[in-house]
């Protein structure tokens, strides 16, 4: 059994053993409660902090269906984030591929970046972004780039698959969504 096999299967256990808790905090949301607490463990280092409102919505609502129904779990690598840390990303790549549009096939400028406006989502693993990538439109979540699996946007309808970041830019508007869980 693997590393990861292991922690997958320690979350699951955790989760179910935080249903009562969760029913006591939410009775009408435990399973929600239950999935976003164990998530925290496995995924100690993931912040929902900047996400507009509808997109945390829908990411939390997405993978709480996605634990519970599929046994899967998705994890949050990236969501908002500033534009300076943005700039520093962009300046980055810049350097290392040695121009800008060269850069721009993997990250984008603040100015063009949906994580700078808090509605991108990088995740993980990768069977759970296979998953997202699979049911992730029933939440207006949807996979942007064919060079990135882990790269989801909240959007109001599907965009058209592109390339790489930095090909033609469909628009992407943004979609509200229910905070019901």
């Amino acid at each position: 059994m693997t590393r990861e096999t292991v922690l997958e299967t320690l979350t699951k256990i955790i989760a179910i053993l935080l249903l009562p808790v969760a029913y006591l905090y939410a009775p009408g949301q435990a399973r929600h409660f239950a999935c976003q607490w164990a998530l925290a463990l496995r995924f100690p280092a993931e912040t929902l902090d900047g996400l507009d409102r509808a997109t945390a919505a829908a990411f939390t609502t997405a993978r709480t269906e996605a634990f519970w129904r599929h046994g899967q779990l998705i994890g949050l690598t990236s969501g908002h984030r500033d534009a300076a840390d943005q700039h520093e990303l962009f300046t980055a790549e810049v350097a290392r591929t040695g121009s800008e549009t060269a850069a721009r096939q993997r990250v984008l400028p603040p100015e063009e970046s949906r994580h700078v406006k808090g509605t991108a989502l990088d995740v993980r693993p990768t069977e759970g972004a296979l998953w997202l990538e699979t049911h992730g439109d029933r939440y207006g979540l949807y996979r942007r780039y064919d060079n990135e699996w882990w790269h989801f946007e909240h959007c109001a309808s599907p965009p058209a698959r592109q390339p790489h970041p930095g090909s033609a830019v469909s628009r992407c508007y943004e979609r509200t969504f229910p905070l019901s869980f």
